[in-house]
């Protein structure tokens, strides 16, 4: 039961030693790489995922 434990946090242990070589340039602001900042509505300030006219103020423009 011992050896089980100690071959699980083992194995444990290298999986994140190459998780973090292989996510090194993913996620960080100065490195170019993560997700865009989602856009945002002028007018409101809601979240605007498909882009164009945002679909709760649009009727209020003008």
């Amino acid at each position: 039961m011992l050896k089980i434990i100690t071959l699980f946090l083992v194995f444990m242990a290298v999986l994140a030693m190459f998780g973090r070589l292989r996510w090194p340039g993913k996620g960080g602001k100065g490195r170019g790489g993560g997700l865009p900042k989602p856009r945002l509505c002028p007018d409101c300030g809601r979240y605007n995922l498909r882009g164009g006219p945002c679909s709760k103020c649009r009727g209020n423009a003008g």
